[in-house]
């Protein structure tokens, strides 16, 4: 693979979406698609949220046209997946959906990912003493895997341009790694996902013109599922004394998508400590704690994203450690940089 194969992806990608959304916005307005402002909303003026459909047209015409699907024969398989995900997005960006029917689809989808493409968990690498799983607990786990991160995404999607930044910053650091294991065809995908991401961001940006809605963040989501899950079941092939290679694979590959992970853990358990259903909206999220504190959209998700990129140098270099403890680490330090972000918003108040 040349690295022009990699550039032409993200740049077919890149072009498409960028192409796309000024049409999409229009049909929007035409059509009054609208994310109304409301008492949770950060918007304050009637935004069109149908971003994720210039996404996907993005990534998957650009998967389609680059990668020879001969080297990777399970794509038909995550296609069909992300088309049930797609299509699950739209009908709750344009009427609510219930959130029994969106898992339900969740779970279709990591079905097919697991069973069909053949893409599933099966070790945690000596994590918790546990190495290899039993071929049910690899099919629970994988399914558990692509639901959490899929919904991760999706609660994470507050503010502007902070899901399309993490989505940005995953898909760059499995790509990297992908590069050096030789997997072509899903260093393009990671590539291809960068270019819809980059391209959404300039219309995503503060005053936002548009939001990627359930569609963009599911598919997202699901794909971050997909290339952790990859990740940490490929990465075992590099020798030792490979330079990039990962001994603790399974908290590393936390450490990439920490903050949509640490978040909906933390709101999840505030939620039900109050005896409140762990899906029940409020303002608990990481993103609502800086704009409470007054930072912009912009600066929170420059913070967040910095933070997250912190986060995966800091394991990567601590990696000789016992992967207990970088876990333990991966959970202390943001549960303590929230809980002083929480205080000093209480005291603003």
């Amino acid at each position: 693979m040349t690295i022009d194969n990699l550039a032409l992806s993200l740049l077919t990608s890149f072009a498409i979406t960028m192409f796309a959304i000024p049409s999409i916005i229009r049909v929007a307005e035409i059509k009054h698609l609208f994310d109304e402002p409301g008492e949770r909303k950060q918007h304050t003026r009637r935004v069109p949220t149908l971003g994720g459909m210039a996404i996907f047209a993005g990534l998957l015409f650009s998967v389609t046209f680059w990668t020879n699907q001969t080297e990777i024969l399970e794509l038909q398989y995550i296609i069909s997946a992300l088309l049930i995900l797609f299509f699950l997005g739209i009908k709750d960006d344009l009427v609510d959906l219930r959130a029994w029917k969106k898992l339900l689809g969740q779970v279709l989808a990591a079905i097919i990912l697991a069973h069909f493409a053949g893409i599933k968990l099966t070790t945690f690498y000596g994590l918790f003493g546990i190495r290899d799983l039993p071929i049910f607990m690899s099919y629970f786990m994988t399914i558990f895997t692509c639901v959490v991160i899929t919904n991760a995404f999706n609660l994470v999607d507050g503010i502007d341009g902070l899901a399309g930044s993490l989505g940005i910053i995953g898909a760059a650091t499995f790509g990297f790694w992908f590069y050096f294991l030789g997997m072509t065809q899903y260093t393009i995908l990671c590539a291809s996902l960068v270019g819809s991401l980059v391209a959404f961001l300039w219309f995503n940006k503060t005053p936002a013109r548009i939001f990627m809605g359930d569609t963009g963040s599911m598919l997202i989501g699901f794909i971050m599922a997909l290339l952790a899950i990859k990740f940490i079941e490929s990465i075992r092939i590099l020798p030792r004394s490979h330079p990039y290679k990962i001994l603790s694979v399974p908290v590393f590959t936390c450490a990439i998508l920490v903050v949509p992970l640490f978040d909906t853990l933390r709101v999840f358990i505030i939620r039900m400590w109050n005896k409140r259903s762990p899906f029940s909206p409020d303002r608990n999220h990481v993103h609502h704690l800086l704009v409470d504190l007054g930072l912009s959209h912009l600066t929170a998700t420059a913070c967040l994203a910095l933070f997250n990129l912190a986060m995966i140098f800091l394991i990567f270099f601590l990696q000789g450690l016992r992967g207990e403890l970088l876990l333990a680490l991966l959970i202390l330090i943001p549960l303590i940089l929230v809980t002083l972000l929480d205080r000093k918003r209480d005291a603003l108040k």
